[in-house]
């Protein structure tokens, strides 16, 4: 790498204000075979950054594939979660092929898009690298993606890097657009990530550090 090169990287923040959320195919037909993380754990952090997402005002686009068909609809619980919410299905592999899609984020207005997808390799690779492609700001929520082998995602995530798009776990994606503890909604957020017991120790620090007993002179009973 030429010298001086690093000089020029920023650090552009991720916020509730500058993204948008999009989620492809969590399905119940396609999650089984995940292993990187395993189904239960997927199905837990697709949950949480969703719910995380509404808690912060995020804008959330949802998309699946097929959902009469094969595989099925979205994940029961997040399917509770986004009730409200417009699901578009469609036939196209990359979401970014259905015009649906791409309309609605621009819509939106946002110059960040935070993607999950089932699969790590196709759902969040593929229109991450979209995205980047429209000029937005790509983010992909790793483990609220599925791979079936390490192979497949670090190739993934080796091809995400390559065109640009920041790769993060989704807790970090989540209180990066938290950005400040004191926030009156970091205990929800905290909550839904399954992070509430770094709530429990703000209070139990708050409870110390405001003490007001003062401690007994040496020599006086």
């Amino acid at each position: 790498m030429p010298e001086g090169e690093f000089k020029h990287i920023t650090y552009d923040r991720l916020t509730r204000t500058n993204a948008v959320l999009l989620l492809v195919d969590h399905q119940v037909g396609l999650v089984a075979g995940s292993r990187y993380p395993e189904p239960q754990d997927l199905r837990k952090n697709v949950v949480g950054l969703a719910r995380a997402s509404k808690i912060l005002g995020l804008p959330i686009v949802v998309t699946t594939t097929m959902s009469d068909g094969m595989f099925g609809p979205l994940f029961p619980e997040l399917a509770d979660l986004l009730k409200d919410q417009e699901i578009i299905d469609r036939t196209k592999v990359n979401p970014f092929d259905e015009p649906r899609i791409p309309t609605s984020i621009k819509k939106i207005g946002k110059s960040k898009v935070i993607i999950a997808g089932v699969n790590t390799a196709v759902c969040t690779c593929f229109p991450a690298i979209s995205a980047r492609n429209a000029g937005y700001s790509a983010y992909a929520a790793i483990d609220a993606s599925g791979a079936f082998d390490e192979t497949e995602r670090q190739t993934a995530i080796t091809r995400m890097n390559q065109a640009g798009v920041i790769v993060a776990d989704y807790n970090a994606i989540v209180v990066e657009m938290l950005e400040n503890n004191a926030d009156p909604l970091a205990a929800q957020v905290y909550a839904a990530i399954g992070q509430s017991h770094f709530v429990s120790m703000r209070d139990i620090y708050s409870t110390i550090t405001t003490s007001k007993i003062v401690p007994p002179v040496r020599g006086i009973q």
